[in-house]
């Protein structure tokens, strides 16, 4: 039996108000009529606005709940199916992947590159159809950008990014609920980035402002974020009021942070240049000398895995660093992009 989401909501308001769903997440609230997700693509967080991600976040917020600290079942994506093609290999994304959409009911199919070989022993014209005849929603983990660009054009189901080197959005959308959790809100924040000029760089720099977040990104001369994001993001920061500063400074972009932020300095794909990047970025490691010129409330965010030449054992394993919350809402963030697709979180107040 399909459970719909509008009844359980509507019951739980009758029971409670329903202000234990929203509990300290103060993007307000959600309004259907507003946000309309259903069908839609997640291939860059500069296709969706500020109104459409913080109701991402809140669905997000409200399935944590319910699921984890209430207990209830949700098999919302009862019968529905998830293609998820991996030309890179993870721990996170197929995790939160698999068990997340598990849990609500779904069905994930996993295809490595054993599996399936995107544009070689088939186009991605025809390998777009095929999927779209056998499952509902396709999250792929790729290289290449312009891979989900054209899948997405050629699908007639939603494609999700699921990693690719221009972009990370699933990953951001787990980084913001972990500070909406520990913050309460997310407006005023400044994101200190140091490290590369990468697709967890471009994603940030694609949203933050949209949340009135302010965002200082250090990274070596070479390695800075694409022309193209950083003049988006010099809008998106003109528009919303917040501050863009870019710098090669990592104690420059560090000082008065609330969030310390840095990645992987080696992405896969770059194993060739290991040498000469760990050279160029000497100097980049997160420590707590970096710290002493954050803010008094400073926090710590890596996506994962770490490697200790980007941050020491003394912040990475400190009461300030939330990268294993971080790593845990990758599933809760991932079940609502997929969900979403489908239509099948429906809230009505």
């Amino acid at each position: 039996m399909l459970f719909n989401l509008r009844i359980l909501l509507n019951n739980a308001a009758l029971r409670n108000g329903h202000n234990f769903v929203v509990r300290n997440f103060r993007c307000g609230q959600p309004l259907q009529n507003k946000v309309q997700l259903k069908g839609r693509d997640l291939l860059t967080l500069k296709n969706f606005t500020g109104e459409e991600i913080k109701y991402m976040l809140w669905l997000s917020a409200d399935l944590k709940f319910r699921i984890k600290e209430k207990g209830e079942y949700l098999p919302l994506l009862q019968g529905k199916s998830l293609g998820m093609i991996f030309e890179k290999r993870s721990t996170r994304t197929r995790l939160s992947t698999e068990t997340g959409f598990a849990l609500l009911g779904g069905h994930p199919c996993f295809l490595t590159t054993q599996d399936i070989h995107l544009g070689v022993n088939e186009s991605l014209m025809d390998t777009a159809r095929v999927l779209s005849s056998m499952t509902d929603a396709v999250l792929a983990r790729v290289y290449k950008q312009s891979d989900l660009d054209i899948l997405a054009k050629e699908a007639s189901i939603p494609i999700i990014n699921g990693l690719s080197d221009s972009y990370h959005p699933i990953q951001i959308l787990a980084d913001y609920l972990t500070l909406q959790e520990h913050y309460g809100s997310l407006k005023g924040l400044t994101l200190s980035w140091i490290g590369d000029g990468n697709n967890i760089l471009h994603s940030i720099m694609m949203s933050a402002a949209k949340f009135g977040m302010h965002l200082q990104a250090a990274t070596p001369k070479g390695y800075e974020p694409d022309p193209s994001v950083t003049k988006l993001a010099e809008q998106y920061a003109k528009e919303n009021g917040t501050k863009l500063s870019l710098t090669n400074d990592p104690l420059e972009a560090a000082r008065g942070g609330n969030v310390l932020i840095t990645d992987t300095w080696i992405s896969m794909g770059q194993e060739e240049e290991k040498k000469k990047r760990l050279q160029a970025f000497q100097g980049y490691q997160v420590t707590m000398k970096t710290a002493k010129v954050a803010a008094s409330d400073w926090t710590f965010l890596h996506c994962l895995p770490r490697k200790p030449e980007e941050v020491d054992d003394e912040v990475f394993y400190s009461p300030r660093s939330l990268v294993f919350p971080e790593a845990e809402n990758r599933k809760w963030t991932i079940m609502v992009s997929s969900a979403q697709a489908f239509g099948s979180l429906c809230f009505v107040f």
